[in-house]
């Protein structure tokens, strides 16, 4: 049997930096991800009929911590983190 056998869908996506950040931010709790999907080699990816679609895949034992996670990840435009200067 397959070694991803038992992944299951957390996410949907529409392009590579965002997939690589949730790959990269559930790695940093311990979680293996697989990131799948159809694109197509531009420069300027877009998406047209799900072409730039990507599915982040946990294992099923890790769902419901990953969609946790996901759910505390701060958005791009939140203030937490490093403070800006004045």
């Amino acid at each position: 049997m397959s070694e991803h056998a038992d992944l299951v869908e957390l996410t949907r996506v529409f392009g590579p930096f965002e997939a690589d950040v949730i790959k990269s931010f559930l790695e940093s709790h311990g979680i293996i991800s697989v990131v799948r999907g159809r694109m197509a080699p531009f420069i300027y990816p877009t998406t047209v009929d799900g072409m730039a679609e990507l599915k982040v895949l946990v294992q099923a034992t890790d769902l419901e911590k990953a969609r946790e996670l996901i759910e505390s990840m701060p958005a791009p435009d939140d203030d937490e983190g490093p403070e800006k200067p004045a």
